[in-house]
């Protein structure tokens, strides 16, 4: 009896050993399966929202100056004897975003009759708008907007409509008669667009005091000439916008000036201290 006491209780005691194996193998998969739930919930957690695309900065920052943009001896060739050769500025609000400018004269031949002629040229510029669209996009949209306003001037005959070659990103030529003041005028209007500006140019012509009217094909060759050079100044503009470096000699100029001035505060400096060192105080 006193030997199966102990004799039992070893066996007892090694037939737990499997019982806590088992119960350790099951808590140790109950922890690698608390780890995988734990991954697939955190990779199932919605992903950051992807930022909106920014939008294409616009190509051009400034618009060059309306009655600037149009080489003066064409204003001569187009408007003979024209009232303002400087032109005559439209009012602007922001002349960076809004210009214009026009000019007219009359060419008096006397018995033969007067030749009339108006041009007009103006510039919108568009910037991008990350809710609106980039300048570009805008200015497209303008472009036609300016083209279908065009084709519905009131009184319009004979109007046309065909693309401007060679003229900015792109061009339409819009022709047309008119009559006004009891002669027939022939008008020609290019709508351009270059990057994020669009330029509208209008050039008309008619004859007076029994003076033929002007050919519509001479209008139009006028016309296409002015819109190329009022294109071409947008382009200008940007380039002299941007910042030239000081030629070197002015640059060494510059350092001497500085250096030289960094003297002269030293020498103020140990004046004044000499000053204040030999100064005697007034008795009161």
């Amino acid at each position: 009896m006193h030997r199966s006491a102990p004799r039992l209780s070893r066996i007892l005691a090694c037939a737990a050993v499997p019982v806590m194996l088992v119960a350790v193998g099951c808590s140790s998969d109950s922890g690698s399966d608390g780890k995988k739930n734990a991954g697939s919930s955190s990779s199932g957690s919605p992903s950051a929202k992807p930022s909106e695309p920014t939008v294409e900065p616009a190509k051009f920052a400034d618009l060059p100056d309306p009655c600037g943009s149009i080489a003066k001896k064409t204003i001569e060739d187009l408007v003979p004897s024209a009232k303002k050769k400087n032109g005559t500025a439209g009012r602007s609000n922001d002349l960076a975003a809004r210009s214009s400018c026009s000019w007219n004269g009359l060419d008096d031949k006397g018995v033969k009759g007067s030749q009339y002629r108006w041009l007009d040229v103006g510039f919108t510029r568009f910037d991008s708008d990350q809710s609106l669209g980039s300048g570009a996009k805008r200015a497209t949209d303008d472009y036609a907007k300016q083209i279908t306003k065009t084709k519905a001037t009131e009184g319009a005959e004979k109007l046309a409509a065909e693309p401007a070659a060679g003229i900015g990103e792109e061009a339409t030529l819009v022709t047309y008669g008119l009559s006004k003041t009891d002669e027939d005028f022939a008008y020609a209007t290019v709508v351009a667009r270059t990057g994020n500006v669009v330029v509208t140019l209008t050039y008309n012509g008619a004859g007076y005091a029994g003076a033929k009217t002007p050919s519509s094909a001479d209008i139009v060759k006028g016309a296409q000439k002015a819109a190329k050079e009022a294109v071409a100044a947008v382009a200008d503009t940007a380039g002299d916008a941007k910042a030239t470096p000081p030629a070197k000699g002015d640059a060494e100029g510059d350092k001497k000036d500085d250096a030289k001035d960094g003297k002269d505060g030293k020498d103020g400096k140990k004046d004044t201290a000499k000053g204040a060192s030999t100064s005697k105080p007034k008795s009161s």
